[in-house]
């Protein structure tokens, strides 16, 4: 039978997400009553900017004290969408206390503080749910914490910043440097005025950790994850992963160790081959890769950010967290029975490329080559170009020129990575390390 009595619902922050939410509320009505079981209505939209003109909503729904307004007696539902740790987190845990379950699109809070928001849901019967916060419209909290439930995640790895996939797809198609597609991506709107919560991969750590703790039944957090941004890589990086076959991305990467003793979680700029699905995701588009035991390989794919695309995640949450509501449960919270620790980058293992300048003579090759094989980082392939643009020979004399050296190695430790480059800087023929680089999805 349908419920008479309408499920209210409050909603913090009223943006480019929010006033989308809003409209669907509206709009959608009679579908999502339909959908739940019961009336669902807005009680009332908290916003910092009390005068701004948002079409289609009322008035009367506006208000600026959203703390009075999640302690509401009769609110059901909390929609948070402002973002940023505070006053999120104390107007989250203030709806728990009140009895109202919480669906969040808000990454660095959940990131940050999930164990805490998780714990506060349960002491109060209450649901937390965050499907928004990790990849837009693309379904994949749930799919990894319900439909995984029973398998083992071995690996997640993934494109989850549109920014920064747009940044590197305009490189590699067009060759433009990094200030280039940058200064497009500003004009297109996918880059903020600010655009380093992208570039410098904190927006991509922080779905990361996520990622790592549903994936990997343990706690993880924006501290644990090794983040890179891609402000260094250059149209040099990408030319050079195209004659190897490969593209730049920047890639969210959560694996199990391989005695399953501990997880890692990093996210930084790698080179992929252009037969991995993931080298061909294109422009903001966000995916994700999914490496499991018994249901092996899955991909993700969808629009990762936008008003409709994020809002359109947060009305799948409200759905089903309405539903819970209706039916006096609550749906799957935390699961972190595993209790992993978090290994360091050191422990990585993967393959990498690194460009070296160094001096044009012989026997150079010969020296950086012991380096690698002291520090037990095998040698997989080396081009070497003299600057001026003709290939190094062997004989050739120490005439004060420059050339560069690119070697890609095979798998090895990150830490005997790091060891290796330490020693080549202190080579008196190496001029400088000119880029490091992984080389992930083979």
């Amino acid at each position: 039978m349908m419920r008479t009595r309408p499920l209210k619902v409050a909603l913090l922050g009223c943006g480019v997400v929010g006033s989308e939410v809003a409209r669907i509320m509206t709009t959608h009505a009679d579908d999502l009553t339909a959908r739940i079981g019961a009336p669902v209505e807005l009680a009332g939209i908290a916003v910092r900017r009390p005068d701004r003109v948002r079409a289609g909503i009322p008035a009367e729904l506006i208000t600026t004290d959203a703390k009075e307004l999640v302690k509401r007696d009769d609110i059901d539902v909390v929609v948070e969408v402002i973002g940023g740790i505070e006053p999120a987190r104390t107007l989250i845990t203030t709806a728990f206390e009140h009895g109202a379950s919480v669906v969040s699109a808000n990454k660095a809070l959940v990131a940050a503080d999930g164990a805490a928001l998780h714990a506060a849901a349960e002491a109060n019967g209450a649901d937390l749910y965050y499907e928004a916060a990790v990849a837009g419209a693309i379904p994949l909290v749930r799919p990894l914490r319900e439909s995984l439930a029973g398998d083992k995640v071995n690996r997640v790895l993934g494109i989850v910043n549109g920014t920064t996939n747009f940044i590197l797809d305009k490189m590699d198609s067009t060759g433009a440097g990094y200030s280039e597609a940058l200064d497009e991506a500003t004009a297109l709107g996918y880059a903020e005025a600010d655009p380093t919560a992208d570039v410098e991969g904190f927006d991509a750590a922080a779905k990361a950790a996520i990622l790592a703790g549903i994936a990997f039944h343990t706690r993880v957090t924006i501290d644990d994850v090794h983040r890179e941004g891609l402000t260094e890589v250059t149209a040099s990086d990408i030319a050079s992963a195209k004659r190897m076959g490969c593209t730049v991305k920047l890639l969210a990467i959560c694996e199990r160790a391989a005695d399953g003793a501990s997880v890692t979680a990093r996210v930084h700029p790698a080179m992929i081959p252009l037969s991995h699905p993931l080298a061909s995701v294109r422009e903001a588009y966000n995916a994700v890769f999914v490496e499991s035991e018994a249901a092996g390989q899955l991909m993700f794919y969808g629009p990762g950010a936008g008003g409709s695309p994020t809002a359109s995640a947060v009305l799948g949450d409200l759905v089903a967290v309405c539903r819970n509501k209706l039916a006096g449960t609550t749906g799957p919270g935390e699961s972190a029975y595993t209790q992993l620790p978090v290994g360091p980058m050191g422990d990585v293992v993967t393959r990498y490329h690194i460009s070296l300048d160094v001096a044009d003579k012989p026997g150079v090759l010969a020296q950086v080559a012991t380096v690698f094989a002291e520090h037990g980082v095998s040698i997989d392939t080396v081009r070497q170009q003299s600057k001026d643009g003709g290939a190094a020979r062997s004989g050739e004399t120490d005439n004060g020129g420059e050339a560069s050296l690119v070697v890609v190695t095979h798998r090895a430790a990150d830490a005997a990575l790091s060891s290796t480059v330490g020693a080549l800087r202190d080579l008196d023929t190496v001029r400088g390390v000119a880029s490091i680089m992984r080389v992930e999805g083979e």
